[in-house]
């Protein structure tokens, strides 16, 4: 088995035809499935929120095997994420696409156990300390995308459970939390 970093790939990633889009309909389903499984536990593992169609992404090619997915594969598999709700296209040509190993619902819920465990009922923090302070180390929200978060947090504001405060920059955009 394969490993990039402390990733290990799934057996399927040094089957050279899963590298090909295959033809027949219920063996492309599966391959769909799998590809569908590995790019969101890839980007979750190493915490990559963006893949670009048209740049190098270790995952999309195998070398030991010498394959390497085609644009057309590439987008198969990520529109087929986009259509569950785990990706979004983040431009309308679908050169880039915006992952989400976590619905956004799920990263307001992460967010919301975030704020209880650390008793930030009720204080206000920046975007920025939500992404990158202290207390974020360790857990999944450290280095969250700032598209994701944002939402996140303007979800929890719907349901009555923040209140985002606009900055003079994006640095200094704020949010707090009624929990």
């Amino acid at each position: 088995m394969q490993k990039l970093g402390d990733f290990k790939f799934p057996p399927f990633f040094s089957y050279p035809p899963y590298f090909t889009l295959q033809p027949v309909r219920d063996t492309r389903q599966k391959q769909v499935e799998l590809w569908k499984e590995l790019i969101t536990d890839y980007c979750k593992h190493q915490k990559i929120f963006v893949i670009g169609l048209e740049e190098e992404f270790p995952l999309f090619s195998n070398p030991i095997i010498e394959r390497s997915l085609t644009y057309e594969a590439k987008e198969v598999f990520l529109s087929a994420l986009v259509s569950e709700g785990r990706a979004e296209w983040m431009d309308k040509s679908h050169r880039k696409c915006l992952i989400l190993w976590h619905r956004i619902q799920e990263w307001a819920d992460i967010i919301l156990h975030f704020v209880r465990d650390y008793g930030f009922g009720d204080t206000v923090l920046t975007v920025e300390e939500i992404r990158s302070g202290i207390e974020s180390r360790g857990t999944e929200l450290a280095g969250i995308d700032r598209t994701i978060l944002m939402r996140a947090l303007k979800l929890l504001e719907q349901k009555g459970k923040a209140t985002i405060f606009k900055g003079t920059s994006a640095d200094d955009e704020g949010v707090k939390f009624s929990v």
